[in-house]
């Protein structure tokens, strides 16, 4: 079992540098390292027949060492205080209502597409932080499996076609774009923010935590309404 988990630690962290490179070289939505080292690593452990369960306690190592990394992020936020605490008013108003937004264009998309209650509600809490998720859907009766992959795929998304989008729709402002990758697409998108410059991944990473606050507050009040 040790030998798996120490294969399986140095197979991500190989992978992942492998996808920088690669990211690097050929610029692609595809080639964004969270998304390509995924499929690579899926692939790799279903070659070597090592399930997720074999997996998990290297992940379990590499996710306590995040703890670190996110603290790490109080740097950029301390140097870049005084533009944030001179945008405060336009931050709160931009993530709430970036929050409110895809919360209900979540549960009216589910609804169009006469999706199950139990999707529905999974769904709408797809632009939170899993462990921020994970608690909400207990409280709204999602399903916490459901949930974990809504969680990835938007952040994914996000990760992949954020910045993008927001080129082609000529949003400029490194505080714009922090922002709403923070809001819409939480941790992973905050990752894509940190690569672009230090503002964009502070604004992001404050987005973030505020888009989890105003979606616990928001989430148990908004199902009923729109599902009642």
């Amino acid at each position: 079992m040790i030998i798996i988990t120490v294969f399986s630690i140095v197979l991500t962290i190989l992978v992942y540098i492998f996808t920088l490179f690669v990211a690097k070289r050929y610029s692609s939505p595809f080639t964004t390292p969270v998304f390509l080292s995924t499929v690579i690593i899926i692939i790799a452990l279903v070659a070597s027949h090592i399930s997720y369960k074999e997996y998990e306690p290297a992940k379990e190592i590499m996710t306590y060492l995040l703890g670190p990394a996110t603290v790490a992020l109080a740097v950029p936020l301390y140097k870049n205080r005084h533009i944030l605490i001179q945008n405060l008013l336009p931050a709160l108003a931009g993530v709430l209502t970036g929050t409110i937004l895809t919360i209900i264009t979540a549960i009216l998309l589910g609804k169009a597409f006469k999706l199950s209650k139990l999707m529905i509600t999974s769904l709408s809490i797809k632009s939170t932080t899993i462990p921020v998720a994970s608690e909400i859907s207990k409280i709204i009766g999602g399903d916490e499996i459901l949930v974990a992959a809504f969680v990835m795929i938007t952040g994914m998304f996000g990760a992949m076609f954020g910045l993008k989008i927001l080129d082609r729709i000529k949003v400029s402002s490194p505080f714009s774009r922090g922002l709403s990758l923070g809001t819409i697409s939480h941790g992973i998108g905050t990752s894509q923010a940190v690569k672009e410059g230090e503002l964009q991944g502070a604004v992001s990473s404050v987005a973030m935590a505020l888009s989890a606050v105003f979606t616990s507050i928001l989430v148990p009040w908004l199902i009923p309404l729109f599902l009642n």
